[in-house]
């Protein structure tokens, strides 16, 4: 069974045709995903299709929305972690995060959600899921000031030496479509040489699609329309790690899931539940 820890599936790109992208994803051996929220307006949705279609969910505020989020949000994650501490199917706090690439936020104002979001994640005992785009020393600053019982670097695209930090914090780190590409060669390294405890499998759908689904500018300009990525991709997206680092798909589906089970232990029922 292959795991995507990071599937965005309440987002809009789903909405036509979203139990067929489950079915999709189920019929290429994608037993679970973990669908992150991103503000308090998603929590209920991720969690009812978590729950509908037999998946894992995670509650948080994205750092791309802590701009529009309001200040008493956080009290609300809070109410919400609290009600459903006994919910299964939650595993983590996430997406979190500081983001300091798309220019225009607030990184103060991040910087303060991500600190009150791991002090939560600790509160509760839960892993986390981070968001980590050109801020990954802010990130591993927050994680030492504030023990968190593990989690994930989601997309991680950092340095040797970050990596080897958020690993030595207790994080896996996740890769994706973004190792497919030839050029990445940073993502394609780390892939290749971290220990075979720390990746673990995601697509982040609908974004981040693997190289066979991207459509460039000057395609998109000529007409040409944008690609969906879907957690469908992910065996093929697991095949680009095992050429990688030589190891068979099934040694690939295995070591994988049993990492992502390390990293959210809250899976580890829910994987055993699928293969009864």
């Amino acid at each position: 069974m292959w795991l995507d820890t990071h599937c965005h599936l309440d987002a809009a790109e789903f909405d036509a045709d979203r139990d067929a992208v489950v079915a999709r994803a189920r019929a290429a051996g994608v037993g679970l995903q973990v669908l992150p929220a991103v503000e308090v307006g998603n929590f209920d949705a991720v969690r009812e299709l978590a729950h509908q279609h037999r998946l894992a969910y995670a509650l948080g505020i994205h750092p791309l929305y802590t701009g529009r989020a309001a200040d008493d949000d956080l009290e609300r994650l809070h109410d919400e972690l609290d009600r459903r501490r006994d919910d299964p199917r939650l595993v983590a706090v996430g997406e979190i995060g500081i983001d300091q690439f798309v220019p225009g936020l607030d990184l103060e104002r991040q910087r303060r959600f991500y600190l009150a979001q791991l002090a939560l994640a600790r509160d509760f005992g839960l892993p986390v899921l981070l968001h980590v785009r050109r801020s990954a020393d802010l990130l591993l600053h927050g994680l030492r000031r504030i023990e968190t019982p593990g989690g994930i670097a989601h997309a991680f695209n950092g340095s040797d030496a970050q990596a080897a930090q958020f690993v030595a914090l207790g994080l896996r780190l996740g890769f994706g479509g973004a190792m497919s590409f030839e050029r990445a060669l940073q993502i394609r390294r780390l892939a290749t040489t971290l220990p075979e405890h720390v990746p673990v499998l995601e697509t982040d759908a609908p974004d981040i699609p693997p190289h066979w689904l991207y459509r460039s500018a000057a395609e998109r300009a000529a007409g040409a329309a944008s690609t969906r990525n879907e957690p469908a991709e992910l065996p093929r997206i697991a095949l680009e790690l095992a050429a990688l680092r030589g190891w068979t798909p099934e040694h690939t589906a295995a070591q994988t899931t049993a990492n992502a089970i390390a990293a959210l232990p809250r899976l580890a029922p829910l994987v055993a539940a699928h293969g009864r």
